[in-house]
């Protein structure tokens, strides 16, 4: 590994999404976006739903992150992440009617208002990776 890599590991529950290197990595967390360089200071942070953008020497790709914890050591870091996905793998017209279905249950005092937020945000995640 050189010294201005650092080992990433995604875990999601169906399967590993990604290990390698990487120069660089960025997603949101429940108290805003971190970018991680190597030797990043070791913490654990709660991910929230965002684009995650990872750099190595062929490039950038990005995913979309729904959530998850992240722990950042020196040299490497680990997401278990509770749902990730690459933009070919989201179906745009099923992450649309996810997203009428969140904004019907916001305005129904019936529903768990904070549930029917964050699966707003995740269809809105979803339909914003399908237009890269």
């Amino acid at each position: 590994m050189a010294d201005n890599t650092m080992m990433v590991k995604i875990i999601a529950p169906d399967r590993v999404f990604f290990e390698g290197e990487l120069s660089f990595l960025e997603f949101n967390t429940i108290e805003g976006i971190i970018g991680v360089y190597p030797r990043h200071i070791p913490m654990t942070v709660v991910i929230a739903p965002g684009v995650l953008k990872m750099v190595n020497a062929e490039g950038t790709k990005e995913a979309a992150l729904h959530s998850g914890f992240a722990e950042i050591l020196g040299d490497s870091i680990t997401i278990l992440a509770e749902s990730i996905e690459w933009p070919d793998e989201i179906d745009a017209h099923r992450a649309q009617e996810a997203k009428i279905r969140a904004e019907r249950r916001i305005g129904d005092s019936s529903q768990d208002e904070n549930r029917a937020e964050l699966a707003l945000k995740r269809a809105m995640l979803r339909l914003q990776m399908t237009k890269k």
